[in-house]
This record gives C-alpha cells, sequence and structure tokens, in this order.
C-alpha cells in the first residue's frame, strides 16, 4: 500500500573505532532489513565508526596530552571521507534492495581540508544515491573536543513514498530552529539518531512527534565495556572509569498524535521494525500545523543559509 511505510531501526553496536569491521556489520543489517522487507533503515548517530566516549573517560580536556591525541588521530584515521567512495558498498546495497538508509557517520570532509572531523547524518536514497549530508550544527558540550561545527547544507527533506523525511542529529532535536526549517519544507516523518540511551529518546521523541504532528523515529546505538577492541589505543586508560554500559539503545517511534508506537527499546540489539500509516499524519494536522494554517509567517519568520561552508574558494 502506498500510504504505509515499513520502517526498520538498526539498534546496533560497532566495532568501536574500526571502519572496515562495523562497516561490515551496517552492510549485513541492510540486508537484514531488506529481507523483512523494510523501506527505510535507519541507523544511529556516529555509529560509523562509533561515538568518541573516550573523552568522558580520559580527561578529555587536558591540553596536549599523548592519550587524547593518539586517540583522535585513530579516530581520524577511522572516519569516512565520503568523495573517495567509502560509502559506496552501502550505496549499492541500497540501489540493490531499494531500501532507504540513514547513516550516522564521522566524515573528515575533503572540502575543509580533510583533517578535521564532523559528525554527520547521510540520507541515501532507494536508488542508491546520496542525497544530503548534514554536518552536525552544533557538537554537544564534551563533542567539540573532537567534533566541528558544521553548516545549513544538510536541512534537507527528501520523498519517499508519500512521505518527506528529515533529520537531525542527538541534541541538535532541542534546537527550534532547525526543527522548524525541516517543518518549513514539508517534512512529516522525522529522523532523530542518538549516541544511545533511553534517557534521551524518551521525551523529545514524543514531543517532536506532538510539535510537528510527524512520525518520528529515533534510533540510537549500543556501548558496552566489551565492545571496545583489545587493539583501542590507551584501552587500559579508557576502561578504569569506563561503566558497564555506556549506550543502552532507546530505539523508538512516536505517531503524529505524540503517542508511542514503539516504546523505547533497552539493551536489545537488533533490527525493530515498525509500519507507519501516512493518512495519520493529514488526520493530526487538521487542528495544528505549525509552518501551515497554524503559523503567521507575517509576525515570525526563520531564514536559513543553506549554503556549504569552505574555507578557500579557488577561481581558475
Amino acid at each position: 500500500m502506498e500510504n504505509i511505510l515499513k520502517v526498520a531501526l538498526a539498534q546496533i553496536s560497532p566495532v568501536w573505532l574500526d571502519k572496515k569491521a562495523t562497516l561490515e556489520k551496517i552492510e549485513l543489517t541492510i540486508q537484514e532489513a531488506a529481507r523483512e522487507k523494510a523501506e527505510l533503515v535507519v541507523f544511529g548517530e556516529a555509529l560509523l565508526p562509533g561515538y568518541p566516549f573516550w573523552l568522558a573517560l580520559t580527561d578529555g580536556a587536558a591540553w596536549d596530552t599523548k592519550v587524547n591525541k593518539e586517540l583522535h588521530a585513530h579516530y581520524a584515521r577511522n572516519s569516512i571521507q565520503i568523495e573517495i567512495g567509502e560509502l559506496d558498498s552501502v550505496c549499492m546495497l541500497a540501489k540493490e534492495n531499494k531500501i532507504a538508509i540513514y547513516l550516522g557517520i564521522i566524515e573528515r570532509a575533503q572540502n575543509r581540508g580533510g583533517h578535521s572531523l564532523y559528525c554527520s547524518l547521510v540520507y541515501i536514497d532507494a536508488e542508491g544515491k546520496i542525497k544530503s549530508v548534514h554536518r552536525k550544527l552544533q557538537p554537544t558540550y564534551d563533542e567539540r573536543l573532537t567534533w566541528s561545527p558544521g553548516d545549513g547544507n544538510g536541512l534537507q527533506v527528501h520523498p519517499l513514498k508519500q512521505f518527506t523525511v528529515g533529520g537531525l542529529n542527538c541534541w541538535e532535536n532541542w534546537m527550534p530552529l532547525p526543527r522548524t526549517a525541516l517543518y518549513g519544507l514539508g517534512e512529516n516523518l522525522h529522523i532523530a539518531v542518538w549516541p544511545g540511551s533511553d534517557h534521551n529518546t524518551k521525551d523529545i521523541t514524543r514531543f517532536i512527534a506532538r510539535e510537528s504532528r510527524s512520525f518520528v523515529i529515533s534510533v540510537s546505538s549500543l556501548m558496552k565495556r566489551k565492545d571496545f577492541p583489545k587493539s583501542t589505543p590507551h584501552l587500559a586508560e579508557i576502561l578504569k572509569k569506563a561503566p558497564e554500559v555506556m549506550a543502552n539503545g532507546g530505539s523508538c517511534v512516536a505517531g503524529p498524535d505524540g503517542e508511542w508506537l514503539l516504546e523505547p527499546a533497552v539493551d536489545k540489539e537488533g533490527l525493530l521494525y515498525q509500519d507507519l500509516d501516512f493518512n495519520r499524519v493529514y488526520e493530526e494536522r487538521q487542528n495544528f500545523d505549525p509552518v501551515g494554517h497554524y503559523s503567521r509567517p507575517d509576525i515570525t519568520k526563520l531564514s536559513v543559509n543553506r549554503e556549504r561552508q569552505s574555507t578557500v574558494e579557488f577561481k581558475d
């Protein structure tokens, strides 16, 4: 049915800071979702190759330390450069299986020199084409020690059957104006990706759904002490303060009325599935539409700069 969209929430752990092994796990998960006839599969924030948990465990703000420098370098080596084709295998799977994908990556962007890291949310359509790369606008707290601030270029939405889908990274979802930008583009299926834990997803997921009268999918990853590979630089230092569980999941789905369709799933690895009925969007927009009949653009209006930022502009 054209008005029904089957979505898959990939609540998995990375092979932490191992680009190749994590990519292989992502590819297997896409294939599994496709076998179950999912039309969209969503992966958590920074899953490829992993969230920078070490920052809170190794005095990440300490200046000029060997531990932090070497861990950052390891992170950079395992980050993704889209321009050289490091997501080509994922794009091929999307095309072969006619499945759309939202994937959280750590991006080492060539147009910013190729050394700084960005927390990026990539949308790949069912034809295997990368349609947007959203670099997180404002890394949160200690994330700023390793991630760079992004720009508005990725504030984009995409058609998916009858839906219009867009997404934000983690605490960006608490930022009213980026949310409004997506609403204004017609978003009615919102993707929120997180590093993990239900304390992040249990409130904001339902709030955005009720505010926007849209479906909201929150997808988180998992991370336990055992998920740190033995090859991790300074592993002993990391494990001194590491709790048993750093990310317990919390992936969930709320409907356009703000009620749960899929309550936050905790400590469960694998794919979670949910069917979304587009008609519910129209039903809930009847009495509230934040950028339509329940807005006053003559009084308040948002201006958005979607230019991709770069330090240098060359004119040959």
